[in-house]
């Protein structure tokens, strides 16, 4: 854990990657099985994520992302896409994988499908949306430690236009909308004005309330 909190300390949002530097892809393999792997809100796993390598694509993406230089130096561009809605499709398809996997399945289970089939597809598809958004925001949160495990800097982004994303990568046609945005590359230091800048967070006593 000691390792993990040093790695922590040295990763920060890159603001210049060196695009002649590409992450391998066994790193990005595992960046990307840590985001898998992450828990979300009854195991629906309501995102895809992407991995955007093409230059003209990343160009697009640069142009609807306020010319963000880290979207076309990185080597590899994550999207955090999440489901546009919760629908019976999606649901039942995530309990009958559960229950293959498994092998077996139970009443206790069956009735909790029956209880999310009732209640998420009768809520707004925004609501729902939203909900499923805050499951990638999870899933980012593993990126960002497991990219520093790897040592892989990246940039969490949200300065970018949805919707023109979407039309980009034909999200809509899949049922998703992008949500975050992380490029994987390396820092080049001499060009990064944030690198040897001190982290700023605020004091554990600031940040934590015990509650005895």
């Amino acid at each position: 854990m000691t390792d993990i909190i040093e790695l922590l300390n040295w990763r920060y949002a890159t603001k210049k990657m060196n695009p002649a530097k590409a992450v391998p892809e066994d790193k990005v393999e595992r960046i990307l099985e840590a985001i898998r792997l992450t828990a979300t809100s009854s195991g629906l796993q309501p995102y895809d994520m992407l991995v955007v390598t093409n230059p003209e694509v990343r160009e697009q993406i640069k142009a609807i992302a306020w010319n963000q230089a880290q979207i076309t130096d990185c080597s590899h561009l994550l999207v955090f896409a999440a489901w546009d809605n919760y629908t019976p499709e999606r649901i039942n398809m995530m309990f009958d994988l559960t229950n293959d996997i498994r092998e077996s399945t139970n009443e206790g289970w069956e009735n909790y499908r029956q209880r999310l089939l009732k209640a998420y597809p009768a809520r707004d598809a925004e609501v729902n949306f939203q909900h499923a958004a805050r499951q990638a925001y999870i899933g980012l949160g593993s990126a960002l430690i497991a990219a520093a495990a790897e040592q892989v800097d990246c940039t969490p982004m949200e300065g970018f236009t949805p919707a023109d994303l979407d039309n980009i990568l034909n999200l809509p046609e899949r049922g998703l909308r992008s949500v975050v945005i992380l490029p994987l590359g390396y820092r080049e230091e001499d060009g990064d004005w944030l690198v040897n800048l001190k982290k700023v967070r605020r004091s554990k006593e600031q940040f934590v309330t015990e509650i005895k």
